[in-house]
């Protein structure tokens, strides 16, 4: 799905008080949009938790998504993932 898409629905959703988090490929497409919470990652698009077969690493990106929904501040919230 197109990330600017994604973060224009994520930011509606929000002003209905709905939160949001997303996981992103293009780090500058998402900051532009201004995506409410975004979890930045280094891996090529289609991809976006990791490589194939890697359960331990794909929970990894996942949980670091989910607790992006309790970050401070106000959205928008853009942190990149280190995969270490």
């Amino acid at each position: 799905m197109c990330h600017q898409t994604v973060g224009l629905i994520a930011g509606e959703l929000e002003r209905r008080g709905i939160a949001t988090t997303s996981v992103t490929m293009l780090r500058e497409v998402t900051r532009k949009v201004r995506t409410p919470r975004a979890l930045a990652v280094p891996y090529v698009l289609g991809y976006p938790l990791g490589k194939p077969g890697d359960p331990a690493l794909q929970t990894r990106v996942l949980r670091a998504a989910f607790a992006l929904l309790d970050a401070p501040g106000p959205p928008p919230v853009l942190v990149d993932f280190t995969s270490t």
